[in-house]
């Protein structure tokens, strides 16, 4: 039996139809598989929105999937605080213009990216549009940390649950936030408001980690009350505060595929399968590098099968484990230190939280360790030939 697709992607968010993209500009024949969204899905507004680094940016580039002005926010400084016992114990910043960039990372609206990217796949005709998973040499699980795939590979999802519960929604702010990405730990929790609507906006995104016995009071207070709630935790920094649309919340964790590639028999052919995304690695939102990870996963994939020998297939295991290495190095250096400061942060021992805010005060004086901080957070930002 033939197979008339060289790679097969299973799952079309952000992660797989990016992908898609660029394997079809290596004129590889993609077949792309989704699933129709849920009644429930369609029945509630999306309120996500990602920190995407310099390097995401050029990936986008590449495809011409990058949203306008509007939609995508240049972060021009970071502010980060540290509250114990009601006062504020130590402060990092970041700033651009000390890195010499245009932005430390961009605010992005999901549903316009989502959007952007999947008119894109339709108007790619390497590119075939699938309800179901067609025979092809590699097949891409990039169906979300909850992928039945990886499951059926056999593949051992490692799950630490940080018993935290981020609450997510939209707010307009009664100041402009001047391209400030502002975060605030506190008691164990973390606020982040992200900036967005352009760079004269006054709407932020909200990000909100909360223990896990404090979010159903939250969730619980209406509009005005949770605002009130709000504009306490984040010191009134933004003025009065008011939501956009509903809130919504998913319990926090970190994970990681034990596994990210291997053969397998399918459609009774065989033939390779490699895991991407979500699907396999999660890390805690704190440092905003989900996406960023997954995206990486994208471009680290393409670079392998691009430069791959005439004589290798695209299923050759070998060129899949050298991309397992090097995105589990990736994956280790950027969750392992959410995780870590997820714990420092969670410590309520006063020992500790004096040796916390004294490292945080000393690495805000340290020139040399930000700017690598900032390099590493922002990645590699490789020259994309414009698809």
């Amino acid at each position: 039996m033939a197979r008339p697709y060289d790679v097969c992607i299973l799952g079309a968010g952000i992660v797989g139809r990016t992908m898609a993209l660029h394997l079809a500009a290596a004129r590889l024949r993609v077949a792309l598989v989704s699933q129709p969204p849920s009644s429930a899905d369609s029945a509630h507004s999306d309120v996500r929105a990602y920190a995407l680094s310099p390097a995401s940016k050029a990936l986008l580039d590449a495809v011409r999937c990058w949203p306008d002005a509007r939609h995508a926010t240049p972060v021009l400084a970071m502010d980060v605080r540290s509250f114990d016992g009601g006062r504020e114990a130590a402060r990092v910043g970041f700033e651009a213009a000390a890195h010499n960039v245009a932005a430390l990372n961009w605010i992005v609206d999901v549903p316009v990216l989502e959007n952007l990217l999947s008119e894109a796949v339709r108007f790619q005709p390497n590119i075939a549009l699938c309800n179901e998973a067609p025979p092809a040499a590699l097949t891409v699980i990039s169906e979300g940390r909850a992928s039945s795939t990886r499951e059926t590979v056999g593949v051992e999802f490692d799950v630490t649950p940080y018993h935290q519960t981020a609450i997510a929604a939209r707010v307009a702010c009664a100041m402009p936030h001047a391209q400030v990405a502002r975060q605030w730990f506190s008691n164990g929790e973390v606020l982040a408001l992200l900036p967005m609507g352009g760079v004269q906006g006054q709407v932020c995104a909200l990000v909100w980690s909360v223990k896990a016995e404090r979010v159903q009071a939250l969730q619980a207070l209406d509009p005005a009350e949770f605002c009130a709630a709000l504009q306490v935790a984040s010191q009134g920094e933004l003025g009065a505060l008011s939501l956009v649309g509903e809130r919504k919340s998913w319990p926090l964790q970190s994970a990681r595929a034990q596994r990210w590639c291997g053969h397998w028999v399918r459609n009774g052919l065989w033939g390779s399968w490699v895991l991407a995304g979500d699907a396999a690695h999660t890390v805690h939102p704190l440092a905003g590098q989900g996406l960023n990870l997954g995206l990486g996963d994208v471009a680290q994939l393409v670079q392998v099968l691009r430069a791959r020998p005439y004589w290798r297939s695209v299923d050759d295991i070998k060129l899949l484990r050298a991309y397992e290495r090097s995105r589990k190095a990736a994956h280790a250096l950027v969750g392992g230190s959410g995780d870590l400061l997820q714990q420092l942060f969670n410590q309520s021992q006063p020992a500790v939280q004096v040796l916390r805010d004294w490292g945080m005060r000393a690495f805000n004086r340290s020139a040399t360790v930000k700017n690598w901080t900032a390099n590493r957070a922002m990645g590699p930002v490789q020259k994309q030939e414009t698809l």
